[in-house]
């Protein structure tokens, strides 16, 4: 049965005390282990971390380079949310097959990790499976089981005793009872992960093969409570893990780490404050002013305009509120695509040939948002809501390529998960970058590109259903100020 909403301080008061794990004790495990290669399935996952690599495209050389970098762990952004499940399946294995000969010419080992959104849309199940038949074919060893860890600390995702919560205010709901459940394309009913692991899996894998380590056993067992729930997991099954904090996910890092040593071999399904944990990198605070002036800098382009630019392709409710704040707190110069008429229109183009213009030309005076209507077009199905997202996607993609081409903006903020990873890769061309912090902590990152039509372009992915309504406001504001405003 599905819990009810709860005050955060009366569920969290009921808890064993925290407890965290030794710095020195998780960086080692994590540096004398495997390298983590996260298949993420829009770039909003590395909103935790910095210094870490990120690439759009997954060819050897590209991958190799990410592997050579040193770096614990490399982020292999897919975009799988935006496509058809035998897609996205298709994408896991292409990834993994070109790792294999990635990791063979940088001579590391790597385990991986499919990340995934935290109020748990996105093909699970799907993903991980065809994960776990690509390693059995090509490394030739079956997985031990799925660690499933959906918590997003940073954002007041959390999970207790197996239900998965979201925070709203001071409160708590369960996941299945938001407007995230009601998505047209992954829509679900069950908070509790044993049940909505059954749901979304249609029985292929039961609820009684999901086992909860819960969050009173890591903080009362420690580590060692890692290895005792895996050893009740069926092969093949699934672990969900309880996380409230920080160091809730370093303990269980830190014993999936011990489990790996051992010779455990795991496929990760997480939300991004897990990366964090894995990688022993603990919350960082936000881009300091100077730090974040000296990355707006090594962007800075002959001609480049004095101002940003702002796409914003999500829907959820409150990237439409950060949208409306923004306006309210600033001068923006506004560009609306029409989402009926780009689906009506022939081609991309053809839709987006005046915006582009309009958009261009505003950069000299204030920043610029791009924004889709903000009334979402649905299909019938969610394959039909998907097909759409993508139609207005490549009319977006092909409107900022037109911007930067006619005038390179001094920075891009892209709003939405699906809208930021196409703008990277297609509208920008990039293919190599780095993370090179956040913006808003745990919450907004910024990228900077390695390749493309802007070298240096300081590219900050920002997720739609994260931050509060003065979060786009917050992220404009220290852009403009760091780009000379």
């Amino acid at each position: 049965m599905n819990a009810q909403r709860v005050a955060r301080a009366d569920l969290v008061g009921r808890l064993p005390a925290a407890r965290d794990v030794d710095d020195a004790a998780l960086a080692g495990a994590v540096a004398s282990g495997a390298r983590l290669l996260i298949l993420d399935d829009d770039p909003t996952g590395t909103q935790t971390v910095r210094d870490v690599p990120v690439v759009t495209r997954w060819t050897v050389d590209d991958l190799e380079w990410a592997l050579g970098t040193g770096a614990p762990g490399v982020f292999v952004s897919t975009n799988s949310r935006s496509l058809p499940g035998p897609q996205a399946a298709t994408v896991q294995r292409a990834v993994l097959r070109a790792a294999r000969e990635a990791a063979a010419r940088a001579g590391v080992d790597y385990v991986v990790c499919s990340r995934g959104d935290s109020t748990l849309r996105g093909h699970f199940d799907v993903e991980t499976a065809a994960i776990a038949d690509e390693l059995a074919a090509g490394e030739g060893w079956p997985t031990d089981a799925v660690v499933l860890v959906p918590a997003y600390v940073d954002a007041g995702r959390i999970t207790v005793d197996g239900t998965h919560y979201a925070a709203e205010g001071d409160d708590l709901v369960p996941v299945g009872q938001t407007p995230y459940a009601r998505d047209a394309t992954f829509g679900y009913r069950s908070s509790d992960l044993p049940s909505w692991v059954e749901e979304v899996t249609a029985g292929r894998v039961r609820h009684d093969d999901v086992v909860t380590l819960t969050v009173a056993a890591l903080r009362r067992d420690g580590a060692a409570a890692v290895g005792d729930a895996l050893a009740r997991v069926p092969h093949g099954g699934v672990l969900a893990v309880d996380a409230v904090d920080d160091g809730d996910l370093r303990v269980a890092a830190l014993g999936l780490l011990q489990a790996e040593a051992r010779g455990a071999r795991l496929v990760y399904r997480v939300g991004p404050s897990f990366v964090r944990a894995r990688l022993a990198q603990r919350p960082h605070p936000a881009l300091s002013d100077d730090e974040l002036r000296a990355v707006v800098a090594r962007g800075a382009a002959p001609g480049r305009a004095a101002h940003g630019l702002i796409v914003v392709g999500s829907h959820v409710p409150m990237t439409t509120r950060q949208l409306a704040r923004l306006r309210a707190t600033r001068p923006v110069h506004d560009v609306e695509l029409d989402v009926a008429a780009l689906l009506a229109a022939p081609s991309p183009e053809a839709a987006v040939a005046s915006s582009v213009s309009r958009a261009a030309a505003a950069l000299a005076d204030g920043p610029v948002v791009l924004s889709t209507s903000r009334t979402l077009v649905e299909g019938g199905d969610g394959e039909a809501s998907l097909e759409i997202a993508r139609r207005v996607s490549a009319a977006v993609v092909a409107a900022v390529r037109g911007v930067v081409a006619a005038e390179q903006p001094a920075y891009v903020v892209a709003k939405g998960g699906i809208t930021s990873s196409d703008v990277a890769s297609k509208a920008l061309g990039v293919v190599r970058a780095t993370v090179e912090g956040t913006l808003l902590p745990g919450i907004v990152s910024v990228w900077r590109a390695l390749d493309g039509a802007a070298v240096g372009l300081p590219y900050v992915v920002f997720a739609g259903n994260v931050g509060d309504e003065d979060g786009l406001a917050t992220v404009v504001g220290r852009l403009e100020r760091a780009a000379g405003d």
